[in-house]
């Protein structure tokens, strides 16, 4: 069994999939800082210089925070963004139906 199918068959439990689903935003956020640190051409030792810390913790930022799983700040966020050559933007958007 591939990892697709493990994962597709894991869905079906309503109780992982509510966990599961729980973590979108939060894959979708990681996903946004690779991509922005891609585009701008950026090493993780790059970023940390512009950022004023050290490549582990910006690896740690782009992994999700780490063992200690923690939720980065606002002004980590907009530190790293601008390390990037990006803006942060955070937006409310309703949910649907």
């Amino acid at each position: 069994m591939t990892h697709v199918e493990m994962l597709e068959r894991w869905k079906e439990d309503p109780e992982f999939r509510r966990e599961y689903d729980a973590l979108e935003e939060e894959f979708t956020l990681f996903d946004e800082l690779l991509k922005a640190r891609k585009s701008s051409g950026l090493t993780q030792e790059q970023v940390a210089e512009h950022m004023g810390t050290k490549a582990p913790a910006v690896a740690r930022l782009e992994a999700g925070g780490g063992s200690q799983r923690h939720s980065p700040s606002i002004a980590t966020l907009r530190r790293y963004a601008k390390a990037v050559g990006c803006q942060l933007e955070v937006r409310l958007v309703a949910r649907s139906s």
